[in-house]
């Protein structure tokens, strides 16, 4: 009967255990085909550089004004992406460079080669998405 019960305990924990997160990492191309993101480690959290642009341009509307004459490659677009509590969802902050904020983020692997991102404002009661899919 104890051997009954440990193995009972057993499969319960491993049932009540959350499955472990997809992973983003990798080279992501936005649904537009404009540019390419690589999702990389960071400490405990992932963040997103762009490496690719099919027309570079400048970060013109960067807040700081020193930046505003750099090159959009090279710039980190995702910030501080923590798992989010709900299975292969990320929470941090998006930088959008096509109008120089940074929003509330998510990224969400839809499955092993599409991620959804959302960028957030109000608490979350506005979004706006975009499907980026691997990139090989």
């Amino acid at each position: 009967m104890k051997i009954w019960s440990c193995a009972v305990l057993a499969i319960a924990a491993v049932v009540a255990t959350p499955a472990l997160a997809g992973d983003p990492t990798g080279v992501w191309m936005r649904s537009n085909g404009n540019s390419k993101i690589r999702i990389d480690n960071c400490g405990s959290a992932v963040c997103g550089t762009v490496v690719w642009e099919k027309n570079p341009r400048k970060d013109t509307f960067n807040p700081d004004p020193a930046k505003r004459d750099q090159p959009v490659t090279g710039v980190r677009v995702l910030l501080g992406m923590k798992p989010s509590g709900t299975p292969d969802q990320w929470k941090g902050e998006v930088y959008n460079a096509e109008d120089g904020k940074t929003y509330t983020g998510y990224i969400t692997l839809q499955d092993a080669s599409t991620l959804k991102l959302q960028g957030c404002v109000l608490g979350g009661l506005i979004c706006k998405s975009d499907t980026w899919s691997r990139s090989r």
